[in-house]
Order: C-alpha cells, then sequence, then structure tokens
C-alpha cells in the first residue's frame, strides 16, 4: 500500500492542528459548564447566519485549508479572494469594507447552502471554531443591529449587557474567543521558526496563496518582499489582506 507523502510544510500545520485539538476538547469542556448553569448556545447544523463575514488567518492555518479543497472548490475561493481584494481596493474604510463583505462578496464558498454545512469542516480556520452566539442566528445575519431603531438598540445592549459569557457588547460568547487564543500563538511560533517571518491576511486570499509553488518557495525561504511580489503579479497583494512581518 502507497503511504502518503508527508506535508512539505508541516512544521508550520501540525502546531495548530494541535491546537485545534486541544481547543475542541476545551471548548466542549466549558459549554458542558456553561448549559448546566442555563446558558444557551444558538449556533447549531444548518446555522450559517455569519458564513459571510470576513476572516483574518494566518498562512499555518490557510495551508490546511489549501490540502483539503478539490480542483473546484480551490478555483471558488481563488474568485471568492479576488473579490475581497476589489472591495479592500474600493472600501472607505473597515466597516465598508466588512459590510460590502458581507452583502456583495457574499458567502463563503467552501459552505453547503444547501445543507448549511462547512463542506470542509475538519480543516476550517480559528475564527470559524470559536465564534458561539449567545442569541439567535437573526442577530448575526449582515444589518440586523444597523436596522435595529434606538430603542431596539438599547433593548439589545441591556440583553447583551445581562447574558452570561457575552463581553457586555455583543451576543458572540467571548470566553471560547479567549480560548482558542493558543492556536493563534502556536502559528505565529511555528511559522518565525520556520521561515523566519509570520503571514496573516484574508483567509481566502492566503488558501489561494498556500497552493502558489512560487510564494511558498519565497515564504519558505524568509523572502517577504519576492513572496508579495509574486502575489501582486497575480492581483492577490493589498496591505489589508496580506500582511508579512
Amino acid at each position: 500500500m502507497t503511504q502518503a507523502r508527508p506535508s512539505p510544510h508541516a512544521a508550520v500545520t501540525e502546531p495548530v492542528r494541535a491546537g485545534y485539538a486541544r481547543y475542541a476538547q476545551q471548548a466542549e469542556r466549558w459549554l458542558g459548564r456553561y448549559q448546566q448553569q442555563g446558558g444557551r448556545v444558538y449556533c447549531g447544523a444548518g446555522c450559517f447566519a455569519c458564513c459571510n463575514m470576513p476572516i483574518r488567518v494566518s498562512l499555518a492555518e490557510a495551508l490546511i485549508m489549501t490540502a483539503a479543497l478539490t480542483p473546484e472548490q480551490a478555483r471558488a475561493v481563488e474568485t471568492h479572494a479576488r473579490a475581497a481584494v476589489a472591495n479592500a481596493r474600493t472600501a472607505r474604510n473597515d466597516e465598508q469594507y466588512v459590510q460590502r463583505h458581507r452583502d456583495e462578496v457574499g458567502y463563503c464558498p467552501i459552505l453547503n447552502r444547501e445543507t448549511g454545512g462547512c463542506s470542509q469542516y475538519d480543516a476550517r480556520p480559528t475564527r470559524c471554531r470559536d465564534t458561539f452566539s449567545a442569541f439567535p442566528a437573526t442577530y448575526c445575519e449582515s444589518g440586523t443591529l444597523e436596522r435595529m431603531t434606538r430603542r431596539e438598540q438599547a433593548e439589545y445592549r441591556r440583553e447583551v449587557a445581562r447574558t452570561p459569557g457575552t463581553d457586555g457588547e455583543l451576543h458572540f460568547i467571548a470566553p471560547l474567543e479567549h480560548l482558542s487564543e493558543p492556536v493563534w500563538v502556536a502559528a505565529a511560533r511555528a511559522m518565525r521558526q520556520s521561515w523566519g517571518l509570520e503571514v496573516w491576511g484574508d483567509f481566502w486570499l492566503l488558501t489561494t496563496l498556500g497552493a502558489d509553488p512560487k510564494f511558498m518557495a519565497a515564504i519558505t525561504q524568509g523572502n517577504a518582499r519576492a513572496a508579495w511580489q509574486i502575489a501582486s503579479g497575480r492581483g492577490l497583494a493589498h496591505r489589508m489582506l496580506l500582511e508579512m512581518e
């Protein structure tokens, strides 16, 4: 039987995979206690109200998704990445960038819209793993908070403030986001040790560039300038979406 070839980037992806596993165990324990105490989580199978949000990841995380995609999915991810770049080039500010990403760039192409599930669930990045809502999905949908009247906004803030697990400002469950921080730390350390630099940015852009042999050759050599030129030559470079340090 032919053995699977080891990943050429295992030195940066394996610490992230280990972090994912630790997070899953810790989050499960935390959720168990939270629910025993009366806390409620509205996220579940088939819910994808947050799957049109822009996501910032490390290249270490993106490489895990790169390796999991089918050719068809990879093409769809690149199309999404190019739409994100076009949005970043014309957005007046971060707020407009996020809103247009949700409304115009649209849902993640890895999402199965028929089932409402991620078609590459095991490879999903940290931000998809640690986002949980203490309110119904409608509050996660684009435009819901913006369409509220002042009275509705005031009631929302009061409800958030008295809901256990939130940060007092938004309805997302803050401790589950905090628990994922070691994954980011592990990714940063692994990239720095292996490449001499860190690469962060848009999830779909980095997932696309992770499949580019020339880009990855420059990264593994620690040559940020060459990597930027390669990304730029492909129309996949923007300071907001590709950060190398």
